[in-house]
């Protein structure tokens, strides 16, 4: 039996009078890409969100399965329980990167290793090693304003990899980048997720990147409308 490697159960969220989640059950197994689409407002960076305990439903649950570890009923966990659980387990990867710009590409990945006691020299191999891997060799050095904002999603990556995350939750990773750079940052997403045995989220507004996933699940009024997996 495959079990879900996180799994929501009738999700409900309001902002005011607003309903953005009105009921939502999704489970995603391990190794699956699923692409989150909709129309601004349908709930679908809201379902993300809550997926990665950033924000908690009004209602419902949503259960993390480590591959090694008891399950975790995430909507149960304290606001400092579940930023542990962000750090230590998920990795994420954002529209504009959300990098430190004051730090150098090895340092902006190698910060979030720090950050879970990885020693500064050890958590520096390790993100030039992802880096490379990534094809960033010889880029460890610039600074994020030195780079293409491909080279910068990249470097996101990477800081989403760094800690060994098992599941990655990207929100529109491609939408400030042209075609041709957003198919390449989503050959080094899927590499380094999927490609790796672990589990991808990624909410976009892009056809072309969802059909790139091996699911899609169409978010309409808080609701999911469809499911559709890649032929």
């Amino acid at each position: 039996m495959n079990i879900p490697v996180i799994e929501a159960r009738a999700l409900t969220k309001n902002f005011g009078s607003t309903p953005a989640l009105a009921g939502v059950d999704l489970a995603i197994h391990r190794g699956e890409s699923v692409a989150i689409m909709g129309a601004s407002g349908s709930g679908k960076t809201t379902l993300l969100h809550v997926l990665a305990g950033i924000i908690s439903p009004d209602a419902g649950a949503v259960t993390f399965r480590p591959a090694e570890a008891a399950p975790v009923e995430i909507t149960a966990l304290s606001e400092s329980a579940r930023s542990r659980l962000r750090r230590e387990r998920f990795g994420f990867v954002f529209q504009q990167g959300l990098l430190i710009p004051e730090l150098t590409a090895v340092e902006n990945v190698a910060l979030a290793a720090m950050i879970n006691g990885i020693r500064r020299q050890d958590a520096v191999q390790h993100a030039a090693a992802w880096l490379a891997s990534l094809g960033l060799a010889g880029m460890e050095n610039r600074r994020i304003g030195e780079l293409s904002g491909g080279q910068a999603q990249r470097v996101a990556i990477a800081r989403a990899q760094v800690t060994g995350a098992e599941l990655v939750f990207a929100d529109e990773p491609t939408g400030a980048l042209d075609s041709h750079t957003s198919a390449e940052v989503m050959d080094a997403l899927l590499w380094s997720t999927t490609g790796q045995g672990r589990t991808l989220v990624v909410v976009t507004h892009d056809p072309e990147v969802a059909a790139r996933c091996t699911r899609t699940v169409a978010v309409r009024d808080g609701r999911i409308v469809t499911t559709a997996v890649a032929a």
